[in-house]
Formats: structure tokens, C-alpha cells, sequence
């Protein structure tokens, strides 16, 4: 009886940490020419219900290894614009203030 006490305990620990690591923190993009972009990955996976896959490694890496996407590129699907078009989520286009702060 108590080794199976033991493994839920073990087993609602493990899961505690895995949903705690979920959402991978904020990441703030400094831009010239314009203010700093600060992706939330909480809203994006927690409130939002996106699964890291959506986004890693189809259109995004590791931090270490992001690349540069402009407006432009957004805007034709790119990055942030793939879900970004105005369809799935608000548009890249003409709502600057959202995003950059």
C-alpha cells in the first residue's frame, strides 16, 4: 500500500513540475527602428491552448538560435504572421501596438 502511496505522489510531483515548465516564460525581441516585441509564452500556450509544437521547430527555434524575420515576412506568413494573418489571430498588419511596446 504505501508503494503505491509513494508512485501517485511521485507520479503528481512529475506532473506538477512537466505543467509548471509549460509556457517557457517570457522572451522580449529588441528591434531597431521600433520597441521591443515581448512574446508571453503563458498567453500563447496557457490561455491560448497551443501546443509547443505549433510553433517549435516549424517556424521557430531555440532562442539561441532565432532568425531574423522582418514585417514584411510577417505579413507574407512568416514567424509570427503564420498564425498572425487576421484569420487565426489578430493581423501583423497595421496593429503595431500590440506587440511592440
Amino acid at each position: 500500500m504505501k508503494l503505491k502511496g509513494g508512485i501517485l505522489v511521485l507520479g503528481l510531483f512529475w506532473g506538477a513540475v512537466a505543467l509548471g515548465m509549460v509556457g517557457g516564460g517570457d522572451v522580449e525581441f529588441k528591434m531597431k527602428g521600433a520597441g521591443p516585441v515581448l512574446f508571453s509564452h503563458d498567453t500563447h500556450v496557457g490561455s491560448h491552448f497551443l501546443a509547443c509544437t505549433e510553433c517549435h521547430d516549424s517556424l521557430y527555434t531555440v532562442k539561441g538560435k532565432h532568425r531574423h524575420v522582418t514585417m514584411d515576412q510577417m505579413a507574407k506568413g512568416l514567424s509570427c504572421g503564420a498564425c498572425h494573418n487576421g484569420l487565426r489571430a489578430f493581423s501583423v498588419k497595421d496593429n503595431c501596438q500590440v506587440c511592440h511596446q
